[in-house]
C-alpha cells in the first residue's frame, strides 16, 4: 500500500486536532481567566532507503529517507496576561502579573486565574462552582507569616477584639488670664480589657505658677501633676499624668490668653466590634472595617507560582492541577517578585486573540484539505494500478 496514503491520514488527524484546539480557543473568547492553547506539529519516523556514505575515491553520499507523515508533538498553553475588565465588585479579583489563586474543591487543591469570587452562607469566598479561596487568617489583626493556609472568610460575624485603654491625649489651650482657683472639668470614656466603657475625669485647677491637673477613674484611682508655661508654651517636660495605668499625654496643651479649648481628644482603647465592610489591597490583604471604628486585617490571600506553569494540567472550570512537570506550588503573597499583584474590582479576561485564531482556523482547514487531496490522489494511483489488468 502507498506510504503517501498513510501520510495523508496522519495529516488529517493532526489538522483535526488543530481544528479542535482552535475551536476551543474561540469558544472561550469570553471565559474569565482562560488561557489559549496552540498545537505543535512534528514529523514521524522516516524510512531510510539509502544510508549516507563517507567520501573516498568518490564523493560522499547523503542518506535518502522517505517521511511517514506528521504527528502532534504537543499542545502548549499560552499564559500571557489577559485584558482587564472593571466590574466594581469588591470580591472580583484580577492578578496583574504571574501567579495563581489557590482554591480547594472536593478535598483537592487546584489553581486558577479566574478571580470571580462571592461569599457563601458561611462567609467564605468561593468561585462559581464552590471552590474555596485559600489564604492566611489573621489573629487579633495580625496575619501570620507563612504556615498552612485555610479558607478565606469575610463573614460579617468577624470580630475585632476589645482593647484596654493604655493612653489618652489632651490638646487645646488653658487660659492664662484665669484667676487662681478657677477650675475646668473634662471627661472621656475609656475601656477595660472586656470592652466596658468607664469615665476618666480630669480636673484643671489654676495656680499661681500654672495649672494643677488631677485625674480620677471609675474605680477611684487618682493621679496628679502640675503644668507650667513660658509665654504660652508648655515648660513642663515631660507633661504626663498616670491614672490607674492609663498614661495621659499633656504635651500638646498651651497656655495663651483668651482661649479655653482644652479637651481630652483621644484614647487608644475600644470595645469589641463586628465587621461592617471590607476591602482587598494589592498585596491580597483583606482589610475589615468594624463597628468599633477599628480597621484591621482579617486575612491575606495566598498566591501560588510554579517552576513551569506550562506543565500544569487543565482541570476544567478554569482550574489547573499540578503535574510531574509543573513542579510543586510555591506559596507567597501578592506584590513579591514572581507572584504579581491583585486588583480588586476587576477580572482578567481571556487572552484569546481572535484574529490569530481565525487565521489558524483557515490554516488548519487548508491543511486538512491538502491532506485529503493526498488520500484521493493516492487512491487514484491505486485505482490505476488495479486497472493494469483488464
Amino acid at each position: 500500500m502507498l506510504r503517501s496514503l498513510y501520510s495523508g491520514i496522519s495529516g488529517l488527524r493532526s489538522h483535526q486536532t488543530m481544528l479542535d484546539v482552535t475551536g476551543n480557543n474561540i469558544a472561550n473568547v469570553n471565559t474569565t481567566g482562560f488561557k489559549s492553547s496552540s498545537v505543535q506539529f512534528q514529523d514521524t519516523l522516516s524510512q531510510l532507503t539509502r544510508g549516507g556514505g563517507a567520501p573516498g575515491a568518490e564523493g560522499g553520499t547523503n542518506p535518502a529517507q522517505v517521511g511517514l507523515g506528521v504527528q502532534v508533538a504537543g499542545i502548549a498553553t499560552n499564559f500571557n496576561q489577559g485584558s482587564s475588565q472593571a466590574t466594581g465588585k469588591a470580591t472580583d479579583l484580577m492578578i496583574s502579573g504571574d501567579g495563581f489563586f489557590a482554591v480547594t474543591n472536593g478535598g483537592q487543591t487546584l489553581y486558577t486565574r479566574a478571580g470571580g469570587f462571592t461569599p457563601d452562607a458561611q462567609g467564605r469566598l468561593v468561585t462559581a462552582d464552590g471552590a474555596i479561596l485559600q489564604g492566611w487568617a489573621a489573629v487579633n489583626g495580625v496575619v501570620p507569616a507563612g504556615g498552612p493556609v485555610s479558607d478565606i472568610t469575610v463573614s460579617n460575624m468577624a470580630l475585632s477584639s476589645a482593647r484596654a485603654t493604655e493612653g489618652a491625649g489632651v490638646a487645646g489651650n488653658l487660659p492664662s488670664e484665669a484667676a487662681a482657683g478657677a477650675t475646668l472639668d473634662r471627661q472621656i470614656s475609656v475601656y477595660d480589657a472586656t470592652g466596658t466603657a468607664t469615665p476618666l475625669d480630669l480636673k484643671f485647677t489654676r495656680t499661681a505658677g500654672g495649672w494643677d491637673v488631677s485625674g480620677t477613674d471609675a474605680l477611684g484611682r487618682t493621679g496628679t501633676t502640675s503644668l507650667a508655661f513660658n509665654n504660652g508654651q508648655l515648660a513642663t517636660n515631660p507633661a504626663t499624668l498616670s491614672v490607674g495605668g492609663i498614661v495621659v499625654d499633656l504635651n500638646r496643651v498651651t497656655g495663651y490668653t483668651g482661649m479655653t479649648s482644652v479637651t481630652i481628644d483621644s484614647q487608644n482603647g475600644r470595645a469589641a466590634g463586628t465587621m461592617e465592610s471590607f476591602t482587598i489591597s494589592k498585596d491580597g490583604t483583606v482589610l475589615g472595617a468594624f463597628s468599633n471604628g477599628a480597621k484591621e486585617p482579617v486575612a491575606q490571600i495566598a498566591m501560588a507560582k510554579f517552576a513551569n506553569s506550562a506543565g500544569l494540567e487543565k482541570a476544567g472550570n478554569s482550574m489547573y492541577r499540578i503535574t510531574a512537570n509543573s513542579g510543586g506550588a510555591v506559596l507567597g503573597t501578592a506584590g513579591i517578585d514572581g507572584f504579581g499583584s491583585i486588583a480588586a474590582g476587576s477580572l482578567e479576561m481571556s487572552n484569546v486573540d481572535l484574529s490569530q485564531e481565525f487565521t489558524n482556523l483557515i490554516v488548519a482547514q487548508r491543511g486538512f484539505q491538502a491532506n485529503a487531496r493526498i488520500i484521493t490522489t493516492s487512491d487514484e494511483v491505486l485505482n490505476e494500478l488495479t486497472n493494469l489488468k483488464r
